[in-house]
């Protein structure tokens, strides 16, 4: 099943995994204390504004962790440094960005990891931000609707391949995050 982008929120950790059938030459690089999606050396060129965004902050402060499809992810992380509450930060962004104005009407997809988490969606059709007690997925094609899942690995790395593993179609990279002592430790596989 090609499910195209999603995360796994949980109430302390999160992760996050590029699939895709259009451009799937991209990989996960630490940029700026981000962790950004950008195209590989073998990319073909591009003019898609949708193709390199950041997926992965933390606030400055250390207090949340922000996980995304796109360029939802500064807003979020932004709104919640100006002390925003995680769920207003999310849903706010989300309905100022709406869903990707590409040929497909990609939804955007985000996560926050704090003392509350939160997972949330915005498609052509509705705004959804709900409060994670368990691991939540929800991805921008066919489960795009949050449901529980399951998400054993609680090192970023570990998580990161768990979601790359998944049986779902066209794994291209993936990325996590996980509390830890009073921060967040994060981690990526590019599929190597």
């Amino acid at each position: 099943m090609y499910v195209g982008r999603f995360i796994v929120v949980a109430p302390d950790r999160a992760a996050y995994r590029v699939s895709s059938r259009s451009f799937p030459n991209r990989k996960v690089i630490e940029r700026d204390g981000s962790l950004t999606v950008v195209p590989t050396a073998e990319a073909p060129e591009t003019d898609n504004p949708y193709i390199s965004y950041n997926c992965l902050r933390t606030t400055e402060a250390g207090e949340h962790a922000v996980i995304g499809n796109g360029t939802q992810v500064d807003p979020i992380t932004e709104k919640l440094e100006l002390g925003y509450p995680a769920r207003d930060a999310l849903a706010e962004s989300l309905l100022a960005l709406d869903y990707e104005k590409d040929d497909y009407d990609t939804p955007r997809i985000a996560g926050v990891v704090g003392e509350e988490s939160y997972v949330g969606i915005v498609r052509r059709d509705a705004l959804l931000v709900e409060a994670v007690e368990e691991p939540t997925l929800v991805a921008t094609y066919e489960k795009d609707t949050p449901e529980a899942t399951a998400l054993e690995a609680t090192a970023p790395d570990a998580m990161a391949r768990e979601l790359y593993e998944r049986d779902l179609e066209h794994p291209v990279c993936a990325t996590a995050v996980a509390r830890s002592n009073g921060g967040f430790r994060t981690g990526t596989y590019n599929g190597t």
